[in-house]
């Protein structure tokens, strides 16, 4: 069984496609990538964040630094299978991730403050951004996902997310990988994760389809979609950024 990597240091892009763009992007790359060992597959998530949804008002912001924390699983888990919990950091347009696997019912135990104690370095961070923050399930978004790595470079893989979903309620992984939609039926979200420069060939089918890279965050849009609403619905204020440290006040209307 190959080893789980737990720590990753990336660029990632990506880019928002339309039927025919994702046509021609598969057409383009097939000489120079190649279906990955699993090809198929749907990622569950849940994203951690404050009661006033901090960390992701503070990304959409598009600071220099930024962080996020979540748990990560393929399919739907029971109790035994594995999740994956994630610091997921971005510093100057360079992703760095760290992560620990382990079952997902000790995951949750862990994560609500009522597990085990683990003595791991990178779960010593999981452990300072979860209480420094105050960090608590916020929302649950799901996708399905074709995935490619590099024939000649592994270390380069492209994929293609569809049917993105979300949801407030039920923040439990194992409570099945329903949700809203998030994109329309017809968009595509391409992600190209590289750890240096991107090349030739991949850069021209780029230019030549007029595809263009989009700072979309999949908790992001939920965020926007969803969750502010429902804060507005109950009466409450949140706040969207505008950028440049300046935010929009959302209300409800009494």
């Amino acid at each position: 069984m190959a080893e789980i990597q737990s720590c990753f240091r990336r660029v990632e892009k990506k880019y928002l496609l339309s039927p025919e763009q994702y046509e021609a992007m598969r057409a383009g790359m097939a000489a120079h990538m190649v279906p990955d060992a699993h090809p198929r597959y749907s990622i569950s998530n849940i994203y951690y964040d404050t009661p006033d949804f901090e960390l992701i008002r503070t990304s959409l912001e598009k600071p220099v630094y930024k962080e996020k924390l979540r748990m990560r699983s393929y399919g739907v888990p029971g109790d035994q299978d594995k999740a994956f919990v994630e610091i997921k950091k971005k510093f100057d347009g360079v992703v760095y991730k760290r992560r620990v696997t382990l079952p997902v019912r000790e995951a949750v135990d862990w994560l609500a403050g009522c597990g085990e104690a683990r003595r791991g370095q990178i779960d010593r961070e999981i452990e300072y951004v979860l209480t420094y923050y105050g960090l608590a399930p916020a929302a649950f978004i799901a996708y399905d996902r074709e995935a490619y790595a590099g024939r000649d470079n592994g270390e380069l893989r492209i994929t293609f997310d569809t049917r993105l979903r979300g949801r407030t309620n039920a923040l439990d992984l194992r409570a099945g990988d329903f949700g809203r939609p998030i994109l329309p039926a017809d968009q595509i979200l391409m992600e190209i994760k590289i750890p240096g420069a991107a090349p030739m060939w991949l850069a021209r089918l780029l230019s030549e389809n007029g595809i263009f890279s989009s700072s979309f965050s999949k908790y992001g849009a939920f965020y926007k979609q969803e969750l502010y609403k429902q804060e507005s619905t109950r009466g409450g204020q949140l706040l969207l950024p505008l950028g440049a440290n300046k935010y929009t006040e959302v209300r409800s209307i009494a």
